[in-house]
C-alpha cells in the first residue's frame, strides 16, 4: 500500500516538473515584432488625444457645447483608446524583455506600478467622457444644465491632467533608469526621457499638450529597437 502511496506521489512530483518545465521552456520568446507595440501606442494615441483636446476644451467649467458639435470626434478618439492601451501593455512586456537579468527590482517596481497606474488612470477618464456622451444621446440639452455634466468634466480633467500625467512622467523617469542600467537604448533618448519627465512633473498645468511628450519619446524608444533587432537579424 505505501509502495503505491510513493509511487503516486513520485508521479505527481514528476508530472508537476513538466508542467513547470512547460510553463518555462527555453524556446518562449519575446516576439521580434513585439517593439511595434511602442510604434502603435505612440500613434494611436497621439491621433486620440489629438482629436480630443481639439474637440473639448481646456477648461473643465467650459459650456459643454462640444456635446453636439464633436461628438463623432470624440467618441472616435474613445474608441482608439483601448487599442493604445493595449499596445502600451506590449511595449511594458518589451521593455522589461530588453532588461533581462539586469533589472533592478526596485525601478522594476516602480516602472510597472507607474505604467499601470497610467494606464487605469487614461482609462478611467476616457470612461467618464464616454459616459456623457452616451448620456448626452438622450436629453444633451438637460445634461449640459445640470451640475452633473460640469461635476464629471471637472473630474475626467483632474484624472487625466493631474493623475495621469503625473504617473507618465513617474514612468519616464524609471525607464530611462531602468533603460541606462541595462543599456538597451542610447543614453541620450534616457536624458532626454528625465528632461521630459520633468516638464510633465512641474509644467503639465501651464502646458496643456504636454502629455504629448509621452507617446513621442516612447515612439524613440520603439524605433530604436525595431532597429536594433533588424541588425541583430541581419548579423545572425
Amino acid at each position: 500500500m505505501s509502495d503505491d502511496t510513493s509511487g503516486a506521489s513520485s508521479e505527481r512530483q514528476t508530472s508537476s516538473r513538466s508542467g513547470e518545465q512547460a510553463l518555462t521552456r527555453p524556446d518562449l520568446r519575446t516576439p521580434k515584432a513585439a517593439a511595434i507595440a511602442g510604434v502603435v501606442f505612440s500613434v494611436v494615441l497621439i491621433v486620440a488625444l489629438w482629436l480630443l483636446r481639439t474637440s473639448i476644451p481646456a477648461d473643465p467649467l467650459e459650456s459643454g457645447a462640444w456635446i453636439e458639435t464633436s461628438k463623432v470626434e470624440v467618441a472616435l478618439a474613445l474608441n482608439l483608446i483601448p487599442v493604445a492601451g493595449i499596445a502600451f501593455l506590449w511595449f511594458i512586456g518589451v521593455v522589461r524583455d530588453r532588461s533581462g537579468l539586469l533589472e533592478d527590482r526596485f525601478f522594476a517596481t516602480v516602472f510597472l506600478g507607474s505604467a499601470l497606474l497610467f494606464l487605469a488612470m487614461l482609462f478611467c477618464g476616457a470612461a467618464v467622457i464616454g459616459a456623457l456622451v452616451l448620456v448626452a444621446n438622450l436629453e444633451p440639452n438637460a445634461l449640459i444644465n445640470s451640475t452633473t455634466f460640469h461635476f464629471a468634466r471637472a473630474v475626467a480633467y483632474i484624472v487625466m491632467n493631474v493623475y495621469a500625467i503625473k504617473m507618465a512622467g513617474v514612468f519616464m523617469i524609471s525607464t530611462s533608469t531602468v533603460s541606462l542600467y541595462a543599456g538597451f537604448v542610447p543614453r541620450w533618448i534616457a536624458i532626454l526621457g528625465y528632461i521630459l519627465a520633468l516638464i510633465l512633473l512641474l509644467g503639465s498645468y501651464y502646458i496643456s499638450w504636454s502629455i504629448m511628450v509621452l507617446p513621442v519619446w516612447v515612439f524613440l524608444i520603439s524605433v530604436h529597437i525595431l532597429i536594433d533587432d533588424f541588425r541583430n537579424a541581419r548579423t545572425s
